[in-house]
């Protein structure tokens, strides 16, 4: 497992996890689902359990439930703010002690349309279409994986309409709304995001 303190007492992991902190509730989740996404599912909360043990081993035990919008929380009274995402092979979670948090990871597509672009990034469209074409997916790749993280750790998702933060290319974070975000590129090789409350 490789830990990134992105922020003060906000957390980002990745890698393989020991899995021997599995709760009965985890491998339940994942029951009857299809072998893909239960390999998904176990890695992710493997990931999340070795991350907690780490930094805040009080919560390492929590039940993960769905909260609002399916934003996956510690159930009961636990303030500590988790978040897990998946893309191929890899998987990134992240853990922030009383505070929301929300992560995000992507893999670029061999090929972003120009819809995409003006949708998700209508300010920068010329200075995207300036970058070699490999550099350009790149760099889009991690606008939308902070516009992702942001509504995560919000809590809307998808209806938090992501594609309206504004996420300027050219910079590695920024604000939006009570969050802070950050461009994570210590991690690994493909694009990571992750967003957290500014002030828990």
């Amino acid at each position: 497992m490789k830990v990134l303190e992105t922020g003060p007492g906000v957390w980002v992991a990745t890698g393989e996890a020991a899995g021997g902190r599995l709760t009965p509730a985890d491998l339940a989740t994942a029951r009857g689902r299809p072998p893909w996404r239960a390999r998904q599912i176990l890695a992710g909360r493997a990931l999340l359990r070795d991350l907690l043990a780490e930094v805040a081993p009080g919560d390492a035990g929590e039940p993960v439930v769905a909260g609002h919008n399916g934003k996956p929380v510690l159930a009961g009274r636990c303030r500590t703010g988790v978040s897990i995402s998946h893309d191929g092979d890899h998987t990134v979670v992240a853990v922030a002690p009383g505070r929301r948090v929300g992560v995000d990871v992507q893999v670029p597509p061999p090929h972003v349309g120009d819809s995409m672009v003006r949708r998700c990034a209508a300010r920068y469209t010329t200075h995207l279409h300036r970058l070699p074409e490999t550099l350009r997916h790149t760099v889009f790749t991690e606008i939308w994986t902070v516009q992702e993280a942001c509504v995560k750790a919000e809590g809307t998702g998808i209806g938090g309409l992501p594609w309206t933060i504004d996420v300027p290319p050219y910079l590695d974070h920024g604000d939006w709304r009570a969050l802070r975000w950050r461009k994570v590129r210590e991690l690994i090789d493909v694009p990571v995001a992750c967003a957290w409350e500014a002030t828990p």
